[in-house]
């Protein structure tokens, strides 16, 4: 048999990680694919001398790879919409299979890209686009496929982790910590996508679509960072038994999907509530096996390129296969897919935290109370700061803190609830809220 000949396109951190292991486990991946395979193109800006290139032909135009007739499978790794788009386009235009780690491109093109690869003939792999090196995508695409998904959620995004981490563990402030997560590498010299939710999202919006059949949808993807998490609010969480975390939800409802992603408490006691650092975590829930976790690296040069040359090894395994046999790239044919309602935030359901500051006088939290029980909201928890308590927990003397957990209510009510709270002569600030899931 011929050997395949795959093209990458971008040397940067994760192309340069493919190169490597793909080199180092030349043997092992031979056998595992059942055929020989090698890079023999890569098209990059910035040659890198440190890495073995001494057989492949390099280019400094990322569209010779996908233009090269003798490339089988095209790898994308440049990121971005654009020209990855264009490019990952071209190369199904020309036969060729697609590899990509590019979760931006997925989600907001993947539509079109998946339809046009059916139409042709060929097959277009992401597992790295979602959680590095966990392999979540063939789980929900392959592995729970006798399951009916009810809902998952994750710790996708590092930086966000590690920077709610930081904040419980170190009582440190969201800025000086987002500070030393550029330093590290952790986070870009912008940061907005990984801080507002933006990456999360986009990789929360193919966890969906894969668990419930439905086209990729990231419009309707409601999206809300940590920046404005208090370092308060991450202590007071934890006297109360829960941690924060940024969490991506997507929930299947009698009223249609749930997709979100946003600041979460969580029971300690769950698994994914103790995922700390840099690490990524999604939570499955199947009508047949119930709860799954899965856990690992959600970023890095090696991890993510297990899920890439994984994906590179399944392409050869079926390279002489018909195309009614590869796994289609959202697990059914584009024309199965549902498009399913996705709830506005304000129709959701969910439990809330949240905290009240308020003047250090009687009868203040009777009215509260009253308030949220005349919207039809019960009350699970009740914690109040009196005025000397309030050291270590950044809140202001002369005020008093009253923090509340919820029962389960329509985010509607809730909101309304809290306008009326605000109202109150007696409440000094805005009312802090953030949702409750208990992952059970």
């Amino acid at each position: 048999m011929n050997v395949i000949k795959i093209g990458i396109c971008g040397l940067g951190t994760v192309g340069a990680g493919v190169l490597t292991v793909m080199q180092r486990n030349a043997d092992l991946l031979n056998r595992r694919a059942g055929r020989a395979m090698r890079v023999s193109h890569v098209g990059t800006r910035r040659p890198k001398p440190d890495l073995n290139t001494a057989d492949i032909t390099l280019s400094d135009d990322i569209f010779a790879v996908v233009n090269d007739p003798d490339v089988d499978i095209v790898v994308e790794l440049i990121g971005g919409y654009e020209p990855a788009f264009e490019l990952v386009m071209q190369a199904i235009a020309n036969g060729k299979h697609v590899v990509t780690a590019n979760k931006a491109l997925i989600a907001v093109h993947g539509n079109a890209i998946f339809t046009a690869a059916e139409a042709k003939g060929v097959s277009v792999r992401y597992e790295a686009a979602v959680a590095g090196g966990i392999p979540i995508i063939k789980a929900l695409r392959e592995g729970l496929s006798a399951n009916k998904i009810e809902w998952l959620a994750g710790i996708i995004n590092g930086t966000g982790n590690y920077i709610l981490t930081e904040m419980r563990d170190k009582g440190r402030l969201f800025a000086d910590v987002l500070a030393d997560a550029q330093q590290l590498g952790y986070a870009e010299a912008d940061p907005t996508f990984d801080v507002e939710g933006i990456d999360a999202a986009h990789k929360l919006v193919i966890l969906a679509s894969l668990a419930f059949a439905m086209p990729l949808n990231i419009d309707n993807c409601f999206t809300q960072g940590i920046s404005a998490v208090a370092p308060q609010d991450v202590t007071l969480a934890t006297e109360l038994g829960y941690r924060i975390k940024h969490l991506g939800i997507a929930r299947r409802t009698a009223k249609g999907i749930e997709m979100r992603v946003h600041p979460t408490l969580i029971p300690h006691r769950r698994l994914i509530a103790n995922v700390d650092g840099v690490m990524n975590a999604v939570l499955v829930k199947g009508d047949a096996v119930d709860a799954t976790l899965y856990y690992g690296a959600g970023a890095g040069a090696e991890p993510t390129a297990s899920s890439v040359i994984a994906d590179i090894v399944d392409l050869v395994r079926l390279s002489e296969a018909p195309y009614n046999a590869q796994v289609l790239s959202l697990g059914e044919s584009a024309d199965t897919l549902v498009e399913h309602r996705v709830l506005s935030i304000n129709e959701i359901e969910s439990a809330y935290y949240l905290r009240v500051m308020v003047d250090d006088k009687p009868g203040v939290l009777s009215h509260i109370t009253q308030i949220l029980s005349d919207s039809g909201i019960s009350i699970d928890a009740v914690l109040q700061k009196e005025s000397d308590q309030h050291q270590g927990h950044g809140l202001p003397a002369g005020h008093v803190a009253v923090v509340l957990i919820t029962d389960v209510i329509v985010e509607a009510i809730f909101t309304s609830a809290v306008k009326n709270i605000e109202a109150l002569d007696s409440v000094t600030d805005t009312v802090t809220f953030i949702r409750v899931e208990s992952l059970a």
